[in-house]
Formats: C-alpha cells, structure tokens, sequence
C-alpha cells in the first residue's frame, strides 16, 4: 500500500472512530440522566382530606324509589366528619309522581351518614316552568324536603314571588314561603 491510500484511509477511520466514541459516551450520558429518579418540588398534602374525587356521581333510593341523582364536578371527603366537600353541584330530585326538581350550585356540603346537604353559592332550583334563586338551600333526606333559612326569589312565567324562608315538601308537592312575602303577578300567572 502506498503511502497516499494509507493516509487517506487513516483520516476517515480517525474520524469514525471520534463519532463512534462521543455516540457512546452520549449514551451513556443520557442514560444516566434518564435513570435519575424525579425530584418533585411543593407538594401540598391535604390531611383533612380522607379521599379527593375529580368526579362525584351518586344516586339515592328510598324502598326501590329513586330520590335524588347527584353530580359533583369534584369532591373530598373529609376524615372522621362524615362530610363530603362538593364543587360544581347539580343534583335531580323525584317528586312521589316522578316529576323533575333540579338544584345546581357552586358548593356543597354532603352528610355521608345522613345523606343530608347542604347548598351554597348561586343555587338555582327549576322545577317545570318556575326557578327559584337563593344563597344557602338545604336538603332533609329523613323528611325529603328542601328548604332555606335566607332570602328566595321564585320565577314563574311573569311573576315574582320573594320571602326570607321556604320549605318544598319533595313528597306531596307543595311549597311554604314565610317572613315578608311579597310578589308581582302577571295576568297569565297560574299558580298550579
């Protein structure tokens, strides 16, 4: 072999041989980088929380009868309270006749023992053509009613009708307002 043809062979081998070696050396860099186990930083532990769920379904039945079906956007459940924290609230009661009552609000409170709650932050309740606005709605399951302590304000058609408490009795389908009642009728108000 001559001297030329060896030297321009040395210089390529020389070079792949460089390449072969930071290839390697890259590989055993990056594996070693990829093995690390993940360090994570500011993680908040909720000790109050028992259980968090990003979704909370859950239905009620009394003698084979539904009662209510409940939707929760989120929910934690809070250790030795039997409580279950909601957000994003919408829940469907039955009337006897199985008819439709629907309630959403922001927050909500759940006894899990009971299955009373506890409703707060813009609830809405509709029930037909009527909605009924409040700040704090509660839920008796024993008796199924609903009723409120504060200030309510049903809608029907053209109609308002405000009081500072109510009750809704679930079951036998009829409504008390007490404390300062006071509303505006249209002339096409039914109040059936």
């Amino acid at each position: 072999m001559t001297h030329s043809l060896k030297q321009k062979l040395t210089y390529p081998l020389i070079g792949l041989l460089i390449v072969i070696l930071i290839i390697i050396s890259g590989f055993f860099y990056f594996n070693k980088f990829l093995s690390k186990p993940v360090q994570i930083h500011h993680i908040k532990i909720d000790t109050e929380a028992a259980l968090k769920l990003n979704v909370l379904k859950q239905i009620s039945k009394k003698n084979g009868v539904k009662e209510w079906e409940l939707e929760a956007a989120s929910a934690t459940l809070l250790k030795d309270e039997n409580k279950a924290v909601l957000i994003g609230v919408s829940i469907i009661f039955f009337t006897k006749d199985n008819k439709k009552v629907c309630l959403t609000s922001e927050k909500g409170i759940l006894n899990t023992k009971t299955h009373d709650m506890i409703f707060s932050d813009n609830v809405i309740v509709t029930y037909e053509t009527s909605v009924l606005k409040t700040d704090k709605l509660h839920y008796n399951k024993k008796a199924h009613i609903i009723y409120s302590n504060t200030h309510v304000k049903l809608e029907k058609q053209n109609s308002v009708i405000e009081a500072d408490s109510m009750t809704i009795d679930l079951n036998d389908s009829y409504t008390i307002l007490k404390g300062h009642v006071r509303g505006n009728f249209s002339e096409d108000f039914n109040i059936m």
